[in-house]
């Protein structure tokens, strides 16, 4: 078969990598195509030019008249009856203007600088509202507030009008958000892939104390901050059959054919850096029928088959983590992975094609592709599929350019959570990837057995897992398949090897490879979570330390330590903190009707609801607390330290033990917040639908937070780092970050309870003989919850609540049900929680070590995440756009850079000059 001029093995066949609307403009005759610089530019084409040559200025006035524009332009609204809703998408229209012009920009410059690329997928991304982060980082929140109040808005009221985008849920999502925004911070060519839901994980009602799911209707109305792209689309097939043949030089050849193919749409989100110029890309994939509608069949009478195409494709992007514990829920999950995964890899190497000339071999010095978690692991035999089966490379040189350019991050110390796939359905959806595992498999065990020869490390290597069913163990694949594999705290990237892959990292050191896998800790972005979040505490900061530059040199924060004397500043903290407290009581007094004493200390548990996190820890201590409470004389109680504690997080829509926790932590909240002997002393709610923009509140008020994962089972948290930098104290297990937190803050900062990791596994062999103790105070508290004390009357809750207990306390006989070790670390932990108590009497030392502890955060810092990874696993070289303007001196400011004062003028009228122009789509 004759190659095409790109040296494509099977081209007529083939639709990877084909544009819908663009693909043949930008590689013609299979030159890419250069874009026309003014020079050489018609007269059309140069009046085009001076119309879009200077940037959109930035000035009141320049505001307010692009505000008024989108109402009636984009928006097709009165100008004389604006609403706080139509305010705010005419206003996200404006940012979003400014937004585009960056991001062309920062597209064109990496292109015409050729640069090295990193490409991020993700099957979440947990953006949280867009609008004030992008002033915030563009630097015009300012100009933004001033221009609206004098047409009588409120921006910080215009913010509240955002619904939060429903693409993620735990942390894992939210690390790729703040990822992103470091990204370009730091001026490195990154993009960010994954999937715009449309209805997203779910939204969570609480109903009689039960969690019920609903659709996240975040689509309802246009969204402003996405760009829609119909002329970036791929087609993605499923199913089929596999053929062979023999191409011109004799050589076997796989053709994939048949089956059903669906469209990926790609859809824009520009994330713009803070203190640069640059504003990268989060490009998500929207699932479309190849074929629309079916007139025939509408015709015909069969009105639901004329659209059962367009359902089926809607389905993949329909819903973040669908329920698996159906074979369809399991197929439709396989199915998203490897529908963002084949629509990005043809995404990215179309781009690696558009400059002529390229040889393959460059591939890995200009593309980099991380896996965040297992969950795009297909990706790495969906590019040899491509690199052999559509652009015609051996199958060795193909494998040994894939093992350069993935990289592979994981998130789980927990064997049972490494996401594995039957492999007849793999074969069943992606026949020609299960025979290219099959390949990699094949080939890598026999060179392990060249080595080692035969044995029990086989099993272990191996991408299969034997059983009944074959499963396809996807982390294994990407460990064979990747250039680096990293853990996400010091103590997780030891685990990492020394539980999960130690016949992986023996066999890479002896290989020559001994630094395979290595540790890059996780952080945040002070921008969102200390500036958007907490501005009373970001003012504090930039106050005592002179400036704002340490919103991105975070380690200038440890400069507060010089203060910690300074009567001053500890009223001001604590003025701040209080600040925090009254705006979460408002805010739970609103959505949960309960009202809370913000002289209280402020206990708080936000993440998702799992066994190895401990909900089920704290709601026993919270029981515990009441109980004790409860048998105090009214002359005693006045005398305990009050306390308001808080939970929130969603469960998996299958995951039933999780549901019975948050079942239970409502019906605890709702005794102990209508008992008159201890409700001025104790409060409970539990904090419905946890979402980001719900964290900005939540996360400043907190006095301690709790993370109390079991120890070994947590791979790094980042919401602990977001609680220290806000002024929390931590209450804490030896687990994942917070080993490292405590390490740079100091000792005290941290209330540390609990079996250490090492200790672990001992505990859980003496528990399985039957030698697990279950401390008294803990036994009362499992007599009360079996009574039925906090059920309401509810039998079935009731039942479920005894199940939970009963389980828990079934040890011996070869049997733990206690896995996570509830009841071997409860005593610790109440006298860790009576430290908590005591400590806080005393205000000022509290005090002195929350700043203590929030100034000694800077190497939680997503900046210095990203330069870790650039450095030691992405080799990747930062691209800062430069000014426009080369004679003006720089200035971190967006409106300083477009020589817009305050005043405005002729310069915010005209703006500065672009530096090149807008070029097509990415």
């Amino acid at each position: 078969m004759a190659e095409d001029s790109f040296g494509r093995a099977d081209s007529k066949n083939a639709f990877e990598m084909r544009r819908k609307a663009s693909f043949s403009k930008l590689t013609m005759g299979g030159q890419a195509v250069a874009r026309d610089a003014p020079g050489n530019a018609t007269t059309q084409q140069q009046k085009l030019w001076e119309l879009m040559d200077s940037y959109l200025a930035t000035d009141k006035h320049s505001i307010q008249r692009s505000l008024v524009n989108h109402v009636e332009y984009t928006l097709a609204c009165t100008r004389f009856s604006l609403d706080d809703e139509t305010s705010y998408r005419a206003c996200a229209y404006s940012i979003r203007d400014r937004l585009i012009e960056t991001f062309n920009d920062t597209n064109s410059f990496f292109t015409e600088k050729d640069v090295k690329r990193c490409y991020y997928l993700s099957l979440e991304f947990l953006l949280g509202r867009a609008m004030q982060n992008a002033l915030v980082n563009l630097d015009i929140e300012e100009n933004y507030k001033k221009a609206l109040e004098e047409i009588g808005f409120d921006l910080d009221k215009l913010y509240e009008q955002e619904h939060d985008p429903a693409l993620g849920n735990g942390g894992l999502g939210r690390l790729a958000a703040c990822f992103l925004d470091s990204m370009a911070t730091l001026n490195y060519p990154c993009w960010g892939y994954g999937i715009r839901y449309t209805y997203g994980i779910f939204e969570q009602k609480i109903v009689d104390g039960r969690q019920v799911e609903h659709p996240d209707y975040w689509l309802v109305t246009a969204n402003p901050w996405e760009i829609d792209r119909p002329d970036v689309t791929y087609g993605v097939r499923f199913g089929g059959d596999v053929k062979t043949y023999r191409d011109d030089k004799g050589r076997e050849r796989f053709r994939w054919t048949g089956g059903e193919i669906v469209e990926a749409l790609a859809y824009d989100y520009p994330i713009p850096g803070f203190d640069t110029l640059n504003t990268i890309n989060l490009r998500l994939w929207k699932a479309c029928p190849r074929k629309e509608f079916d007139f025939h069949a509408f015709n015909q009478g069969q009105y639901l088959d004329a659209v059962k195409d367009r359902q089926k494709a809607e389905y993949i992007s329909a819903v973040l983590y669908p329920n698996d514990n159906s074979w369809e829920g399991k197929e439709l999950r396989l199915k998203q992975q490897y529908f963002f995964v084949c629509a990005t890899i043809q995404d990215a190497l179309r781009r690696f094609k558009k400059k002529s000339g390229r040889s393959w071999d460059e591939l890995p010095e200009k593309m980099a592709i991380q896996l965040n978690d297992t969950h795009p692991t297909i990706a790495i035999p969906e590019v040899l599929r491509i690199l052999i089966d559509i652009e015609g490379l051996d199958w060795d040189h193909a494998w040994s350019l894939v093992k350069k350019v993935f990289n592979y991050t994981n998130h789980t110390v927990l064997p049972e959570a490494l996401e594995k796939w039957p492999a007849h359905l793999i074969e069943k959806l992606l026949p020609r990837h299960l025979l290219l595992i099959n390949d990699i498999n094949f080939k890598f065990l026999t060179e392990v057995r060249s080595k080692w020869g035969d044995g029990d490390h086989i099993g272990k290597f191996s991408i299969y897992q034997e059983g009944d069913s074959k499963m396809i163990r996807m982390a294994n694949l990407a460990v064979i398949g990747s250039n680096k594999v990293n853990g996400v705290a010091a103590i997780h990237s030891e685990l990492v090897k020394k539980d999960l892959f130690p016949e992986f990292v023996r066999w890479f050191a002896e290989a020559g490879d001994p630094q395979k896998f290595v540790n890059v800790t996780n952080g945040v972005t002070p921008r969102r979570w200390i500036h958007c979040a907490n501005r009373a505490l970001s003012n504090l900061f930039s106050e005592w330390l002179g400036s704002d530059s340490w919103l991105k040199e975070l380690n200038m924060t440890q400069g507060m330590l010089n203060h910690l004397e300074n009567a001053d500043l500890l009223k001001q903290w604590q003025g701040m903190k209080a600040g925090c407290k009254e705006r979460l009581a408002a805010w739970v007094e609103k959505h949960c009707g309960v009202k809370v004493d913000t002289t209280a200390l402020f206990d708080i548990q936000v993440k998702r609801i799992h066994e190895y996190k401990r909900q089920l820890l704290n709601l026993f201590y919270i029981v515990h607390r009441y109980l004790k409470l409860k048998s105090m004389s009214p002359g005693d109680r006045a005398n305990v330290q009050k306390r308001a504690c808080f939970m929130g997080g969603k469960a998996a829509p299958g995951y039933f033990v999780a549901k019975v926790i948050i079942k239970l932590a409502n019906s605890i909240a709702n005794v102990l917040n209508n008992d008159p002997d201890t409700k001025a002393f104790l409060t409970f709610c539990f904090l419905p639908n946890y979402n980001v923009s719900n964290a900005q509140i939540i996360i400043p008020a907190s006095d301690i937070s709790q993370h109390i994962s079991t120890a070994g089972t947590e791979a790094s948290g980042t919401s602990n780092m977001k609680f220290v930098m806000n002024g929390g104290l931590i209450i804490g297990t030896m687990d994942g970050a917070n080993i490292e937190i405590r390490e740079e803050g100091g000792d005290e900062t941290m209330f540390i309870f609990g079996a250490l990791e090492q200790d672990v596994a001992g505990i859980r062999e003496k528990a399985k003989s039957g030698n697990y103790p279950i401390d008294g105070r803990l036994q009362e508290v499992f007599n009360t919850i079996r009574s039925g004390r906090f059920s309401g009357g509810d039998d079935e809750a009731t039942g479920e609540f005894c199940g939970l207990i009963d389980r828990l306390a079934n040890n011996g006989g070869g049997y733990n049900g206690d896995f996570y070790l509830i009841c071997a670390d409860f005593a610790d932990y109440v006298r860790a929680n009576e430290q908590v108590d005591s400590t806080y009497k005393d205000q000022k030392k509290w005090t002195q070590l929350a700043i203590k502890a929030a100034s000694s955060m800077g190497k939680f810092n997503t900046d210095r995440s990203i330069s870790d990874y650039s450095n030691k696993i992405w080799r990747l070289q930062p691209a800062e756009r430069p000014a426009p303007d080369q004679n003006t001196l720089r200035q971190r400011s967006h409106a300083n850079m477009r020589g817009a004062p305050a005043s405005g003028g002729p310069a915010a009228a005209n703006g500065a000059a672009k530096a090149q122009a807008n070029g097509p789509a990415e």
